[in-house]
């Protein structure tokens, strides 16, 4: 591989992870909701999807499931919907403002829910295949092989993880100020609605 081309790929993965999308969102939700244990598992869901969604890209079923659009529509209506679902709880907290003190280790299932969560929502996004499908090519000769397309694909994912980590130690030394009542309904109600405003751009998007 060429290591000058890696690094601008690397360069652009990371003005991508940037930019805020559904990932940012949950991850916060995640991290404000249940603290940093749980950003963290939610943050290693979303790493995880992509990972597998760079594997699909690299064997050639991500092409297969992009190209099917019944299946491509029917996985990005439901990401949507997943995306809203999200949404509109963090809402109905919002407005209800019943909270209670979060911890790291009071919820047992706080980890599985946190990866649950940042799995499906990005698993579900086919938006993820259609950039890696878009980008991967351009980095990489006609006759790359396997193993150069998933060190893209992984390369993108650690960067993600890297950033949505230094988000949730942000988050978490700003706790005693997101716990409180007034922050935290603004903070779910903020959260919320880019939620909701990342599944609908996601359903009627038409590319």
């Amino acid at each position: 591989m060429d290591w000058s081309a890696y690094t601008t790929f690397l360069l652009l993965a990371i003005a991508v992870i940037l930019i805020p999308g559904p990932d940012f969102a949950v991850i916060t939700g995640n991290t404000v909701t249940g603290g940093r244990r749980r950003g963290l598992w939610c943050a290693l869901g979303v790493s995880t999807s992509n990972a597998l969604q760079g594997g699909a890209v690299a064997v050639g079923l991500g092409a297969l499931i992009v190209n099917a659009q019944p299946v491509f529509h029917t996985i990005k209506w439901v990401g949507a919907a997943y995306l809203v679902y999200l949404g509109v709880r963090l809402l109905l907290s919002a407005v209800r403002g019943q909270y209670t003190l979060s911890s790291d280790i009071a919820d047992p299932h706080a980890a599985l829910r946190g990866w649950r969560q940042g799995f499906l929502s990005n698993i579900t996004n086919p938006k993820v295949l259609v950039f890696y499908l878009a980008v991967l090519p351009q980095f990489l000769s006609p006759d790359a092989g396997v193993l150069p397309i998933l060190l893209l694909a992984l390369t993108h994912a650690v960067a993600g993880l890297a950033h949505s980590v230094a988000l949730i130690a942000l988050l978490h030394r700003a706790r005693r100020l997101l716990t409180r009542r007034p922050v935290r309904r603004t903070l779910d109600g903020v959260t919320g609605t880019a939620m909701i405003a990342f599944g609908g751009r996601l359903a009627f998007d038409r590319s």
